[in-house]
């Protein structure tokens, strides 16, 4: 299975990393047409309660994930945010910890959760120089991302971007994933900055984007994020301001029939 995740990776011929919140998620994103499955640190933890950014413990995300892998049979990706800590043991034993688990790979973002702010330069990529090394130990294939989410927070450019994911190509990673550029062209220059597989997200304006538009500028995986779980919470929060405040239950009326459902869950 592992071996499989890393084959879907062709650059220029994206495959959707459909990122599921639980069982069900999950095994109506594969019946329907899903090649591997992705965790959401932020939908996960919408399950829980909890807003995004640093407010699922590893032990957590590990248990979600173990979970959403028994339900399917597809590859399953962890979105590990930080690696969960600052330290590059830390991403070193939670690439350990995620192979463990059944995990095909996970990414690493260069983020010093809870707040937004990226660690700096050198130390980013000395944090995934030790996963990467993590992940060539493990006695199985291993899809290590790493993520520059700087630009994305609003704490670096186009330029910093690139070269911290040409830093982090060199340290190891096998794909890189810079959430967010400012356009499609910045998106093209981050596919042209390095040979290994690159990852976009399908969210705000990018998912006016098609597949073959990504496929163009040379992006070998697009995943969802929190996209797909923000949509379903649009259709709660929609359907309960009309109840509570209207009396109006019509929004119900465009649900999907109970026995469709029950079909993708056999």
């Amino acid at each position: 299975m592992p071996q499989t995740f890393r084959s879907l990776h062709k650059p220029g011929n994206p495959f959707i990393l459909a990122n599921a919140w639980d069982r069900g998620s999950a095994k109506m994103l594969e019946k329907l047409g899903a090649q591997a499955i992705g965790t959401s640190s932020a939908a996960h933890a919408f399950t829980l309660g909890r807003p995004d950014m640093g407010h699922v413990t590893r032990d957590e995300s590990l248990a979600h994930a173990q979970d959403i892998i028994a339900a399917v049979t597809v590859p399953v990706s962890g979105d590990f945010e930080n690696g969960f800590g600052d330290d590059p043991d830390t991403c070193a034993q939670t690439v350990r910890l995620s192979h463990e688990a059944g995990l095909a790979g996970i990414s690493i973002e260069d983020t010093a959760l809870p707040d937004d702010t990226p660690y700096e330069h050198a130390f980013s990529v000395e944090r995934i120089r030790a996963a990467s090394a993590a992940a060539r130990a493990l006695p199985g294939d291993f899809v290590l991302i790493a993520r520059a989410d700087g630009m994305m927070n609003g704490h670096y450019d186009i330029d910093e971007a690139l070269a911290r994911i040409r830093a982090y190509d060199a340290a190891g990673a096998d794909g890189l994933y810079v959430p967010m550029p400012p356009s499609m062209n910045d998106l093209r220059r981050i596919c042209a900055a390095t040979d290994k597989p690159v990852n976009v997200l399908a969210a705000g304006p990018f998912t006016k984007v098609s597949r073959a538009e990504f496929a163009a500028v040379g992006v070998a995986r697009i995943s969802l994020g929190s996209a797909l779980a923000r949509a379903t919470h649009r259709v709660i929060h929609d359907a309960a301001q009309s109840m509570f405040q209207e009396g109006d239950f019509s929004p119900l009326s465009h649900s999907i029939p109970g026995a469709d459902i029950d079909k993708l869950l056999s």
